[in-house]
C-alpha cells in the first residue's frame, strides 16, 4: 500500500477492524518514512460476468432499478424494493464466488420477485426467460398457480 502523502511504497498496519457485518476491513496504517498516518478500507469486489464476456462489479442498484422497472404501476414501495436488493446481494455473496454469471443474478431476483409483486415477477421473467409466446405466459401462470395451491393444501379436485 503507497502512502497517500509522499507515495512510498510501504506502509505498517497498526490495527484493522471488520466493519459492515464482515463485508469490509478498516486498516489504520502508518508510514515509514514520512510517519504520517491514514485509514484504508478494503470490500471483497463481487463480480459479475456477463454473456458477451464482460465483467462488471455487481451493483444493488442496478438489480433494484431493474425490479423498479418490472414494478412500475405496481403497489410496490421502495424500501420493499431496497430490501429485494439487499435479499439479492446476500444471496450472491452467499455462494462464496468472486465471479457469478449474470444468469445467477436474474435467478437470485426471481424468487424474492415472486414473494413481492406476481404481476412485478411475470413481467420480470418475460424478459429475464425470453418469454417468445402467449403460451410461455400461460405456462407460467400455471405454474404459479399450482405452487400457491400446493402452498394452500388446496388439491384441484377441492375446486369443484
Amino acid at each position: 500500500m503507497h502512502c497517500p502523502f509522499c507515495r512510498h511504497p510501504d506502509t505498517r498496519v497498526i490495527d484493522s477492524r471488520s466493519t459492515d457485518d464482515g463485508g469490509a476491513i478498516r486498516r489504520r496504517r502508518t508510514c515509514p518514512e514520512c510517519g504520517r498516518r491514514f485509514t484504508t478500507q478494503e470490500t471483497v469486489l463481487l463480480m459479475v460476468s456477463k454473456r458477451s464476456g464482460v465483467t462488471e462489479p455487481f451493483s444493488r442498484d442496478k438489480v433494484v432499478a431493474g425490479v423498479r422497472r418490472a414494478c412500475q404501476g405496481r403497489p410496490v414501495g421502495e424500501d420493499s424494493l431496497a430490501q429485494l436488493g439487499q435479499q439479492v446481494e446476500e444471496a450472491i455473496r452467499a455462494k462464496g464466488v468472486a465471479e457469478i454469471p449474470s444468469n445467477e443474478v436474474g435467478l437470485a431476483i426471481l424468487g424474492p420477485l415472486r414473494e413481492l409483486d406476481e404481476v412485478a415477477y411475470l413481467r420480470f421473467a418475460s424478459v429475464y426467460r425470453g418469454f417468445e409466446s402467449l403460451a410461455d405466459f400461460e405456462a407460467e401462470i400455471e405454474q404459479l398457480k399450482a405452487e400457491k395451491d400446493s402452498a394452500q393444501g388446496v388439491v384441484k379436485g377441492d375446486l369443484q
